[in-house]
């Protein structure tokens, strides 16, 4: 469950609050992301196994970036940062992996184009660039998940 929004000092508003509690939201699921990769890159098998790995731990460094990103904004808009993950799909196939993979960024892509409106909404042009950015990164990411998966032989 994402950490409530705190503000040491002045009150947050009820807009500021909620923004806050689903910036937390996707901070779960972008740690989320880091330990199913992390994870995922364990446990592939077959001959493919080292193009995978490189895969999933390649997706590393964008998730944790997303992650100290949303932290930071977090913080400066007077909140908490989540320190729970949200829970990884277990799957234990190279296939059931990557679909599980391919679900994760998909669902990163929708909840950022929300955020992204909900930051325009809340007038912070800023964030909601920074969440385009991340729309770009996460779409890339599903992108190349699903032609990876596309008449997978396995």
């Amino acid at each position: 469950m994402p950490a409530k929004a705190v503000l040491k000092g002045d009150s947050l508003t009820e807009e500021k609050q909620v923004l806050i509690e689903r910036l937390n939201e996707d901070l779960a699921g972008e740690l989320g992301a880091i330990i199913q990769y992390v994870t995922y890159a364990a446990k592939v098998t077959g001959p493919y196994r080292p193009q995978l790995v490189e895969f999933f731990l390649g997706e590393v460094p964008d998730e944790q970036r997303h992650a100290q990103f949303l932290a930071n904004k977090i913080v400066a808009l007077g909140g908490e940062p989540t320190t729970e993950a949200r829970p990884v799909v277990p799957a234990y196939s190279n296939h059931e992996m990557l679909a599980a993979v391919l679900e994760a960024e998909q669902r990163a892509v929708r909840d950022y184009t929300q955020r992204a409106l909900d930051a325009d909404e809340f007038g912070d042009k800023g964030l909601v660039v920074e969440l385009e950015n991340i729309i770009s990164d996460e779409t890339t990411h599903a992108e190349e998940t699903e032609r990876i998966l596309r008449d997978w032989p396995l």
